[in-house]
């Protein structure tokens, strides 16, 4: 299905009407070239031109099409009329000129193998005069060439006074793409027609983790993984036209830059639909951090879908079209399936929308309007570091959101727990605590009221208003000094996990405290903090205050309880309903 379905994204944008929009031929694919060896008619290297731009802190060579690169593995096997340097100049990078010199020759081979009419191409006539000629001493005086030896770049070629590369002269194009009648040996998964089975798939690149050279999500290179007599792609049997489609499909998704990927924890996840759609190019603002240049690009993606939902319309793209997300993981030399998930943009758009309602909480004023799910991610793992988050975890979170499932349980574990090691329930983490419990009662339909963005003053769980009342005797001891910021530790910092884990052994102590921070107050404040502490302790059993224990759910309602207090202390005095809000 998952091939498949990328097999018709190729296909797609192959009829795509915007030529800079649509996907290689077969036979061709798009390479960073960093380094292009200008030559004459003659072969004589004029110039070595330095395609490369910086991007960040990285130079990255311009992207060119080319013709498809062979799979590499450790035996030699050149590309045509592109390569690295040690295939293209015969330049020893490694300490290994033995073999090096075996490269430099299979990549003239390649070349002397076209057919005679494309080899009497002028371009190709220029490269072949240009490598019998060709010695290193020759490009000694070229300043590239300390750059070519340190990182052993991709190399091309081209006529002087051409724009295209030689590689890309039409005659070389016509033999790249030319499929051979071979044999058809097998009935491709893919399209259901007897045709040439490809037995080495080409690598997938863009993974994040996962081999710099590419991996492969169909390989069978041990004899352990074949079956009946079958070796490597004849297991799982994928027509040549096919694997193409697919590798090229998704390497296009996965590429720099792309507007249809995001990281998601260790997966790397990517979108597309059926048809030309807006949530294609969407959802990395939905689900990513804004650029820095515009800090209001992903609210903005928010709002009009929204609108969107509400409306029943996109301004492209229908609603009963088939939209895809893939999230991919690395797993050694191949690619795991992390999830895969298939539904129509409607729906997905009001899981997506459901998921925002459910994050949605009360905020200071420096907080952003939205959180990413890298954000979500990072608040949970630790020193709130993206190397931290537990594998799996972001993939489990991205399903949870696409099929309106609940979050998964260790994503509220992990809240609660940082909040206790850390002593402070953030912004982020009490998102993902109010978002965990409203899915955990709505999906299992308990008696339970669910959580509302601001603070809900006629919830009587115990455990929300422990929460509470300890966000009120803290700020009680911050008045008491003359406002918050005034204390090196208040008694969340030396309280914080004992009173949201063993209430029973911390709460006593607190409230005689407060009896002394009361006391310094002037008396119209005093008898306001009274009357908060009153109306929280009118919800307790007396009999049961305070609870020895809090199981972790309750822990997080203490969380939730105590962040929403803290944020009405600061809220302004005209307040807006969470209708307002949203």
């Amino acid at each position: 299905m998952i091939l498949q379905a990328l097999d018709a994204y190729y296909r797609r944008k192959q009829n795509d009407p915007d030529p800079s929009e649509r996907l290689p031929a077969f036979g061709l694919e798009e390479k960073e070239i960093p380094f292009v060896l200008e030559i004459d008619q003659d072969g004589k290297l004029l110039n070595i031109a330095d395609t490369r731009s910086a991007e960040g802190k990285k130079k990255v060579g311009q992207r060119f099409l080319v013709p498809q690169g062979v799979k590499k593995t450790s035996g030699i096997a050149a590309n045509l009329l592109w390569d690295t340097a040690e295939y293209v100049l015969g330049l020893d990078a490694r300490g290994n000129p033995g073999r090096v010199a075996e490269q430099h020759a299979a990549f003239r081979a390649c070349i002397e193998a076209l057919p005679d009419d494309v080899r009497n191409d002028e371009g190709i006539r220029a490269v072949l005069a240009f490598l019998d000629t060709f010695r290193l001493e020759s490009i000694a005086s070229f300043a590239a060439l300390e750059d070519i030896k340190a990182s052993n770049p991709n190399i091309s070629f081209r006529l002087h006074g051409d724009i295209e590369l030689v590689c890309q002269r039409p005659a070389v194009i016509a033999a790249a793409t030319h499929q051979t009648e071979d044999a058809p040996d097998g009935m491709c998964l893919v399209s259901g027609m007897p045709t040439a089975i490809e037995r080495l798939h080409p690598a997938i690149k863009g993974v994040w983790g996962a081999q710099t050279s590419g991996a492969n999500i169909v390989s069978f290179n041990l004899d352990a993984f074949n079956s009946y007599g079958k070796a490597q792609g004849a297991n799982a049997p994928v027509g040549k036209a096919a694997t193409f489609a697919y590798t090229t499909a998704l390497n296009h998704l996965l590429a720099r830059g792309s507007r249809q990927r995001i990281q998601v924890g260790d997966a790397s996840t990517v979108f597309w639909a059926e048809e030309p759609h807006d949530l294609e190019n969407a959802m990395v603002d939905l689900f990513g951090d804004p650029p820095k240049d515009d800090p209001d690009k992903n609210t903005d993606a928010i709002k009009a879908l929204y609108a969107s939902v509400k409306t029943g319309r996109f301004s492209v793209g229908g609603m009963q079209t088939r939209f895809h997300v893939l999230g991919l993981a690395p797993n050694a030399a191949r690619i795991s399936i992390r999830f895969w998930e298939t539904a129509t943009a409607a729906d997905l758009a009001r899981r997506i929308v459901q998921h925002f309602d459910d994050i949605a909480i009360v905020r200071a004023p420096h907080d952003p309007e939205h959180l990413s799910l890298f954000r979500l991610l990072t608040s949970v793992a630790l020193l709130n570091k993206a190397d931290n988050i537990p594998p799996n975890l972001g993939g489990e979170v991205m399903r949870a959101i696409l099929e309106g499932l609940p979050y998964p349980a260790r994503l509220l574990n992990l809240a609660v727990v940082r909040c206790r090691a850390e002593q402070k329930p953030t912004y982020a983490r009490a998102a993902v605590i109010k978002a965990c419990l409203n899915r955990h009662i709505r999906f299992h339909k308990t008696a339970e009221k669910e959580f509302t963005p601001m603070l809900d003053l006629s919830n009587n769980n115990p455990a929300y208003r422990l929460g509470r009342l300890f966000a009120t005797l803290e700020r009680i001891q911050e008045d008491a000094a003359g406002g918050p910021g005034k204390l090196n530790a208040t008694i969340r910092d030396r309280y914080y996990g004992a009173a949201s884990s063993t209430p029973a052994a911390v709460f006593s102590t607190l409230l005689r405290l407060s009896k002394h921070h009361l006391g310094k107050l002037a008396t119209g404040l005093a008898i306001s903090r009274e009357r908060l502490i009153g109306e929280i302790m009118d919800g307790f059993d007396a009999d049961t205050f305070p609870p020895r224990h809090l199981a972790l759910p309750d822990q997080a309602r203490f969380a939730l309880g105590y962040y929403q207090q803290r944020q009405a202390f600061f809220a302004k005095t005209e307040s807006k309903t969470p209708e307002e809000i949203q």
